[in-house]
């Protein structure tokens, strides 16, 4: 049993007391019980703003409801840590006594239950944790470390509008920006790779317009859900039949929508669909490919070119080579050999490489397990993010994403 005033060691270090662990795992809690859905982080934004005020940090607001913390220890290295605080429109199911029983407005104005149902309160208590180990301790380090907490990283829009409203203007250009993700694989372990971490992602919105007419009077009316069909079905082809089988690439249609009455062929069908890629060259590519199918099923139908709305878009997510080896080997070094989990690219996308893309400098990302061994015995897998039952555990959350992102930034600013 931890003794009262025994210190727990989180790396290498980094010993922190159990007052500590207990008020961030509160922390965590307490933002895992009041999610907001992407750029609504209001009360969130809110929260930051009085923990970094009561640690001293200066602040500014950037891009709506992101916060930016300038904790500033003398002359040294500069580095940027990341930290996204958004929520997801999904009704949560973990069955925690600190389940969130939040909502949030969407853009339609309907309202919808909301759930930290990817880890992102776990990411900004990690920072604000980090943040309150460094500023009782500044003999450790020297430097600068710009806290980012990032709005909207679940629609693409986060990282952009704090870099559109002049976030490298008001905050010191940073060497290298850093950044983490909770990620359902066991507590203690870690994944970081060179060059692309994640791929890149866009999501469209597709209106094909015909005719409309009684549905006993077909020869009156240009259909607009059979060309849609036609679409939808030519669109999967362009994986299977487009790029090499060893490309990483994805196009979904996740939502089909058309009509009001059976016996009415109507004017409008509308679908829209989701495309992951592993690099640029093949995005051109696909997307390229997706408006010559779609383009040339309407003319085969005889209707005009169909309206192609952006939805969505996230950048890369590339980590330097040579900043990601010092990372991981401050890993290996902090958590051992048998910390680092190798896996293949992930077909998941982030935004968070816009801030470093943005200004020309490295980035640096990883991924950290707080998940119960057992949970993976058997071959079982713990529900993933995204999922209304996704439950990293609290203090594994904490303990191993701080150290996490102390051992990163202290291999940059540490003395």
């Amino acid at each position: 049993m931890t003794q009262p005033d025994a210190l727990i060691t989180l790396a290498p270090g980094i010993k922190v007391s159990p007052g500590f662990i207990a008020e961030h795992i509160e922390m965590y809690k307490s933002f895992h019980r009041a999610p907001e859905l992407s750029s609504q982080e209001h009360a969130t934004a809110a929260a930051i703003e009085a923990r970094l005020h009561e640690l001293g940090i200066e602040h500014f607001r950037s891009g709506g409801t992101g916060v930016v913390g300038l904790l500033r220890n003398g002359e040294g290295p500069v580095i940027g840590f990341r930290a996204d605080t958004d929520g997801l429109p999904i009704a949560e199911e973990t069955g925690l006594d600190y389940a969130s029983t939040a909502t949030g407005t969407l853009p339609d104005g309907s309202t919808t239950p909301t759930m930290h149902g990817c880890g992102h309160d776990t990411h900004t208590t990690n920072a604000l944790a980090a943040a309150a180990y460094l500023t009782a301790n500044r003999e450790a380090w020297a430097g600068t470390v710009v806290l980012l907490f990032q709005p909207a990283e679940e629609t693409a829009a986060g990282a952009k509008a704090m870099v559109d409203d002049g976030l490298w203007d008001r905050a010191p250009r940073p060497e290298v920006v850093l950044a983490q993700h909770v990620m359902p694989q066991p507590s203690g372990t870690f994944t970081i790779r060179p060059e692309h971490m994640a791929s890149l992602a866009d999501s469209w919105r597709i209106t094909v317009r015909g005719r409309q007419a009684h549905g006993s009077q077909p020869e009156k009316s240009i259909d607009p859900i059979v060309a849609a069909s036609a679409m939808v079905l030519r669109l999967q082809t362009i994986v299977s039949r487009e790029l090499a089988p060893t490309t990483p690439a994805v196009v979904t249609v996740g939502t089909f929508h058309a009509g009001l009455k059976e016996n009415i062929i109507p004017e409008t069908a509308e679908f829209s669909l989701n495309v992951r890629t592993p690099d640029e060259d093949t995005r051109t590519k696909v997307l390229g490919a997706i408006r010559r199918i779609v383009n040339a099923e309407a003319a085969a139908s005889g209707i005009g070119e169909p309206e192609i709305a952006e939805i969505s878009r996230f950048p890369r997510l590339y980590n330097d080579p040579e900043q990601a080896e010092r990372v991981e080997a401050a890993f290996r070094d902090a958590f051992g050999e048998d910390s680092i989990v190798n896996a293949p690219l992930g077909m998941g996308s982030e935004d968070a490489g816009w801030l470093a893309d943005a200004i020309g400098v490295p980035m640096v990302f990883w991924a950290f397990g707080a998940f119960p061994a057992e949970e993976f015995e058997d071959g079982k897998v713990p529900p993933g993010n995204h999922h209304p039952a996704f439950a990293p555990d609290s203090e594994a959350a904490l303990v191993h994403g701080t150290a996490a992102a102390l051992s990163a930034m202290l291999c940059y600013v540490g003395r």
